[in-house]
């Protein structure tokens, strides 16, 4: 029998990549281990820490795929912050186990505009800043961390459910009113 040929890393890097966010988003990311990844993908740990160095590596990799898709959500809204305010708030609302990797869990991803964040959190970070634009990016900021709040306070039911639009349409209010001084 030949030998198996060498399988394509970032092919396994993506299929471990998936079954993470499919196993979190069933069954939380307590469930997301090293050994459950194995069995569900029939392959064995050393195979997994072929492709990721560790778990905390793996969850790294599966929030910077979650800041690519949530950019995408937001450059595939209008411009405008109330379509983009929208976008977000769906895409946490739609993926809570990635969102909480993304902003919740430990990660060793550089934020803040660094000079190593990566290049998807830039990504993202543009498709707020782009509905909210000033000199240097402190709108946005203001903007994410209101979406934020938002998006965690709703997916934990510490928001009623009957109010989802108008606090939306408040936020966008407050958010666009022009600065008076």
């Amino acid at each position: 029998m030949p030998p198996r040929p060498a399988p394509d890393l970032d092919l396994r890097r993506d299929q471990v990549i998936r079954a993470a966010r499919d196993l979190a988003e069933a069954d939380g990311w307590a469930a997301v281990t090293m050994r459950r990844l194995a069995g569900e993908l029939g392959v064995t740990q050393p195979v997994l820490y072929s492709a990721f160095a560790s778990r905390q590596a793996l969850i790294d990799a599966v929030a910077l795929r979650g800041f690519s898709d949530i950019a995408a959500a937001l450059e595939a809204a209008d411009a405008s912050p109330l379509a983009r305010m929208r976008a977000y708030l769906d895409f946490a609302a739609a993926h809570p186990r990635l969102y909480e990797a993304m902003f919740s869990l430990p990660s060793g991803l550089a934020f803040g505009g660094y000079d190593d964040t990566p290049g998807p959190l830039r990504r993202a970070f543009s498709g707020i800043r782009d509905a909210f634009p000033d000199a240097d990016g402190t709108r946005a900021e203001v903007a994410w961390s209101a979406l934020h709040g938002l998006a965690t306070l709703q997916a934990s039911g510490r928001l009623r459910a009957s109010h989802v639009q108008a606090r939306l349409d408040l936020a966008c209010r407050m958010l666009t009113q022009q600065e008076t001084r």
